[in-house]
């Protein structure tokens, strides 16, 4: 129900934009969320957006990412800016549903980004 795109091989200090599309559960999607899965390690998350529009980031990332949603287009980005090699990860975006105190999980598939010289 999600797809991602956009991944691609930069430069240092490079940028690119993630895509994930979503179908109409975008407009129920309580938390829509990038994570990442760097080469040997743990998934971990990257950037988050809620339902009221506000937005948390990794530490690491803070100031050079930004995650935005276009809801008619249902599409949520991740804006990369001045990319480092240690951004190199497969990226994953993420949305939970919450109803009735269910929660409903979605991935979409890895997109790879590769930031190298």
């Amino acid at each position: 129900q999600l797809q991602a795109s956009g991944g691609g091989t930069v430069q240092p200090g490079g940028s690119l934009t993630l895509s994930c599309v979503a179908n109409d559960t975008i407009f129920m999607l309580n938390v829509m969320a990038w994570h990442r899965q760097p080469p040997g390690k743990e998934r971990e998350a990257v950037a988050s957006i809620i339902h009221s529009g506000a937005t948390q980031y990794a530490g690491s990332v803070e100031g050079r990412f930004t995650i935005s949603r276009d809801p008619p287009k249902r599409t949520f980005y991740l804006r990369m800016d001045n990319l480092e090699p240690e951004d190199t990860a497969v990226y994953y975006c993420y949305g939970l549903i919450e109803q009735n105190g269910i929660k409903y999980h979605m991935w979409g598939q890895g997109t790879q980004v590769t930031v190298s010289s």
